[in-house]
């Protein structure tokens, strides 16, 4: 009946016949429940995917979460995807109450609106906070949101990388077959214009890199202190979703920085051709390519046209 009227129905398995919770959307069995369902042995990620599949199919379920203690979890779907979470716990005193935390998180955050991955992750931050109490313990709102705002803090932070860093994780990249682009500029104020041509700029690379002048770089180069420190300008722009990486340069130009992060596709705002933008030599010498997107400030945002694009068609 509940499904039929459209609602989501979400199982804390308990026994070994999970054949009662036919047609339900999801259950949360952990290793060992999942273990006597299927009479499968789940050792690594592989055959945790391979006995959750098993079970969606025995039971006609759309997604199955697996907590997995110290391994975190493992959202598998019916069509075969899946994502893994990696433990949220620093340390861990009592596992006691982790399950029933994890649907009642996972069922309030469905029935807010979310999806499985925002409700899984969601799920997993309180499990983590959980088993770090003594004794059967409850999540507090206030908890949670603390933990949600560390976690953001910190990948701003992760973002923010010195020349060593930075030349690593492109190299990285790049083997992972992502498509890398640069921009650069000073970013004293960020205005909106700016957050529609990373917004732009994004849609033509899979990674976006931003270089930004030091305070010392913009003291020589405009006489005066800049209006925000650099760790002001990359933590703000750090903070960006479409913003992948900030790396503060000393040099007047970011030729040096472009020679060692290699960039796919060489992103500048502004009336320029893309020979006259800094580093274009560069770019365009191991085969990358120059694109130039038209600000229009009279819009806060940006030309929806690459136009003047070096080498083919992105």
């Amino acid at each position: 009946i509940v499904r039929q009227a459209g609602l989501p129905v979400l199982v804390d398995p308990k026994g070994r016949d999970y054949r009662q919770y036919h047609g339900a959307s999801a259950i949360t069995p952990n290793l060992k429940e999942l273990e006597e369902a299927t009479q499968m042995n789940v050792e690594d990620n592989e055959s945790v995917i391979k006995a959750a599949r098993k079970l969606i199919d025995i039971c006609g379920l759309e997604v199955v979460l697996v907590t997995r203690s110290q391994y975190g979890m493992t959202l598998v779907f019916k069509d075969g995807e899946f994502r893994h979470f990696k433990a949220e716990a620093k340390e861990v005193y009592d596992v006691s109450g982790a399950g029933d935390t994890v649907i009642a998180i996972l069922a309030g955050a469905i029935g807010a609106g979310a999806d499985f991955v925002e409700a899984a992750a969601l799920s997993n931050v309180a499990a983590g906070i959980v088993v770090g109490k003594i004794g059967t313990a409850v999540v507090t709102p206030s908890e949670l949101n603390q933990t949600l705002h560390h976690q953001e803090i910190s990948s701003t932070e992760r973002k923010i990388m010195e020349l060593q860093g930075a030349t690593k994780v492109s190299v990285k990249w790049r083997r992972q077959g992502y498509r890398i682009g640069f921009t650069n500029g000073f970013f004293e104020l960020l205005q909106p214009v700016h957050v529609g041509l990373l917004s732009k700029a994004m849609e033509y690379c899979d990674r976006l890199i931003v270089g930004i002048n030091s305070d010392e770089s913009i003291r020589r180069l405009k006489g005066k202190s800049p209006i925000l420190q650099e760790s002001a300008r990359s933590a703000i722009l750090a903070s960006l979703e479409n913003v992948n990486m900030v790396v503060v340069f000393d040099e007047d130009e970011p030729k040096d920085l472009i020679e060692h992060l290699r960039p796919d596709i060489l992103i500048k705002g502004g009336n320029y051709r893309p020979e006259e933008v800094v580093g274009a030599d560069t770019v365009q010498r191991y085969g990358g390519k120059v694109a130039v997107i038209e600000v229009d400030p009279n819009e806060f945002g940006v030309n929806h046209s690459l136009e003047r694009l070096t080498g083919n068609d992105l």
